[in-house]
């Protein structure tokens, strides 16, 4: 079965269809048949049906209206007017923007897509090196993931069993050590190498101008950020209820700013619609698999093989992310939770690990593979919104440092589970 949806995968089928393909031929082999027909559709029906998936569309929809009414663009005024002069001033501008829209925005692809076709042509105007100016937009992209709200993050706590309100909180640390090596590299890189990003003229603002867009815009939305974070932590609210919190906060602000449209409403629901039903297909197809590798003894056997093999459990773990990065080479992020999450977490639970902790980390290890050449899907996401003088061998070259600091950030989780589990427990 594995086999199978690999060589699928491979072929080009879409990741939805790979697996009920699979489903299908596993449901008749092992399920009994017609029964197994049967039991798969029954299956199909409660996977989606399942109020913990909620929150997925609702976070998508908050980062969708914050693009399409134009309030993201403000957020990076706000941010820019703030940020004194420094060495690729712009590139850091880029990624402290970033990092807001990430505690803002449930999707990955849109912050790449949203600041890429904003940041990049005014970068390239300006004389930054186009390594230079993608690199630090798709690195901050991948950094999305690991900042609440997050979709991808609703959909690992699901499929997983880990709760997702720790798995969302617990993201944030990592995720902020990141942005902050990014800021570091990137002033270090362009001392050494002023060419790469040269200082440009910009307009002063002084006193209240310059404060005027942060508190005007910038507040107020990461106000929502807050708002979803402290009524999942306090326990106030499920994921579920800070979910819509932060959906329907960010629709007033909208309201309140007179962005919202009729038009940019309608383009923001097609667009969390389009994401959802995705995402929420591939579950049915996740689900299913895992109970057919249950139920035809596949998955104790695996972990009665790995177990048994008398391995510490780190260096267990430690295989585990070193397949999980192998796999985001190749294959999407939905892909890599269905293909291992079925034998990896009655393994974690049969050693006893620490399940947020194991989370962080295999969010990580995605957030490395949007990153990944040759088919990472930020870089595909950039290619789409550059000009044609950016060559795909600009943004692989750009990309590695980022890869490389993420690759160390997990190093860290793993050697310091604190990292990763401090502010969950610290909240609970």
């Amino acid at each position: 079965m594995l086999g199978g949806s690999t060589v699928l995968l491979f072929l080009g089928l879409p990741v939805a269809f790979t697996f009920l393909a699979i489903n299908l031929a596993g449901a008749v082999l092992f399920l009994g048949g017609e029964a197994g027909l049967t039991q798969l559709a029954r299956n199909s029906v409660q996977s989606v049906a399942s109020f913990s998936l909620t929150p997925i569309p609702l976070f998508i929809l908050m980062g969708e209206v914050l693009f399409h009414t134009g309030l993201a663009v403000k957020v990076i005024d706000g941010v820019e007017r703030l940020i004194r002069q420094v060495p690729g001033r712009l590139a850091v501008v880029a990624v402290v923007a970033g990092t807001v829209f990430s505690a803002i925005s449930g999707s990955t692809i849109a912050t790449t897509a949203m600041l890429g076709s904003l940041m990049l042509p005014v970068m390239l105007k300006r004389g930054y090196h186009p390594t230079m100016a993608t690199g630090p937009i798709m690195a901050i992209g991948a950094v999305d993931m690991l900042i609440p709200p997050s979709a991808l993050t609703v959909l690992l706590g699901s499929l997983s069993g880990i709760s997702i309100s720790k798995l969302l909180i617990g993201g944030v640390i990592p995720g902020l050590i990141l942005a902050a090596a990014f800021v570091v590299y990137i002033i270090v890189r362009v001392k050494l190498e002023p060419s790469l990003a040269p200082p440009s003229e910009l307009a002063e603002y002084e006193g209240w101008e310059k404060l005027r867009p942060f508190v005007q815009y910038v507040l107020p939305l990461v106000s929502i950020f807050a708002i979803v974070v402290a009524s999942m932590s306090a326990g106030w609210a499920t994921p579920t209820e800070s979910a819509a919190i932060g959906a329907l906060a960010t629709m007033v602000l909208a309201l309140a700013y007179r962005a919202l449209t009729v038009t940019a409403m309608v383009a923001a629901l097609r667009g969390t619609v389009g994401i959802s039903g995705m995402i929420l297909f591939i579950i049915v197809g996740a689900t299913t698999f895992s109970q057919i590798l249950s139920f035809s003894g596949a998955s104790s056997g695996l972990v009665s093989l790995i177990t048994g093999q008398g391995l510490p459990p780190m260096a267990v773990l430690a295989g585990m992310m070193l397949l999980l990065i192998f796999l985001g080479i190749f294959v999407d992020q939905v892909s890599m939770m269905l293909i291992t999450l079925p034998i990896f977490m009655p393994v974690v639970q049969a050693l006893g690990v620490d399940l947020v902790w194991f989370g962080v980390m295999f969010l990580i290890c995605m957030q490395l593979g949007l990153l990944l050449p040759p088919h990472g899907l930020l870089l595909m996401t950039m290619k789409g919104v550059s000009p044609p003088e950016v060559r795909m061998s600009h943004i692989f070259q750009a990309v590695i440092p980022y890869v490389v600091m993420s690759i160390l950030v997990l190093a860290l989780v793993f050697l310091v589970p604190a990292v990763a589990t401090w502010l969950p427990k610290l909240l609970a």
